[in-house]
């Protein structure tokens, strides 16, 4: 019996050994493949996000559009204003730019170094008398040895003679060096004046294309203004640049008549001293 009871309680202690085993396995199992899981889960986190950078770097970008030129802006906006008045627009700078570089080159031309010329009328005089004096004066260029020329060619008259030539010729020079410019002034005037009449015209267009169509659109009125606006945008420009050639030019010819007007003192000066020398 006692055996019996010992072999039931060992077959018992087996059994519940064996079925405790069972399910720790199951559990461990168990564990495993959550951990396996967990693993892949993170795996694919892991290769998901190279996969997203490595298609955003692949992917192409955008292609922005290019922008356009000063050159390409002008030309359209040219366009835009209307060839009529644009053009004539063009025509006062083009023709106004040719008058103010020619003066420009003529009145460098014109600018004498008048102390160096003073000493040589000096020292012709004194050594050869108002013959090589006027000689070194047609030789030089500029109007104030034309005027020295002038002077000296009524030497033999007396002081006040040669004061007359001077003051008459200096006037004749003077001529020549403002001549032009009153075109370089009109051009200045006409080109705003034409821009503000393609302007007038073009707001009765814009006008004329609102009663057409019955409506007031807002993009019709603002194309209609923006056409209109152009050309004097385009007269004002061309009025500013003129002006600036125009102010220069001004200034330039002062100084030189400046300079002639010192010059013939000088002159005049110079003769009555050689004169009260003989």
């Amino acid at each position: 019996m006692k055996k019996l009871l010992t072999l039931l309680m060992l077959a018992g202690v087996f059994t519940f050994s064996a079925t405790a085993q069972g399910f720790s396995d199951s559990a461990n199992d168990s564990t495993e493949v959550d951990s396996a899981a967990v693993d892949s889960a993170q795996a694919e986190e892991v290769y998901e996000e190279p996969v997203e950078e490595i298609a955003e770097i692949v992917a192409p970008e955008e292609e922005a559009a290019p922008s356009k030129g000063f050159h390409q802006v002008v030309k359209e906006q040219f366009i835009d204003g209307g060839p009529t008045f644009m053009g004539i627009v063009l025509a006062c700078l083009i023709l106004g730019l040719a008058i103010a570089i020619e003066r420009i080159i003529h009145l460098n031309m014109a600018s004498t170094n008048t102390k160096k010329l003073l000493a040589d009328v000096e020292d012709a005089l004194n050594a050869g008398g108002a013959d090589a004096a006027k000689e070194v004066c047609r030789n030089t260029r500029g109007p104030v040895a034309s005027i020295f020329t002038q002077g000296l060619m009524r030497m033999s008259e007396g002081i006040e003679m040669v004061e007359k030539s001077i003051i008459a010729y200096g006037s004749v020079e003077m001529g020549k060096l403002e001549r032009g410019m009153i075109w370089i002034s009109l051009f200045i005037s006409l080109a705003p004046m034409l821009g503000f009449m393609g302007t007038v015209i073009g707001m009765i267009e814009a006008f004329d294309a609102i009663a057409e169509a019955g409506d007031v659109s807002p993009a019709l009125v603002a194309s209609g203004i923006k056409v209109a606006l152009l050309t004097t945008v385009g007269g004002l420009i061309v009025a500013v640049i003129l002006q600036l050639f125009y102010n220069y030019l001004v200034s330039k010819v002062d100084s030189i008549v400046n300079s002639m007007e010192d010059a013939s003192i000088s002159l005049v000066d110079l003769l009555v001293k050689h004169n009260l020398s003989k």
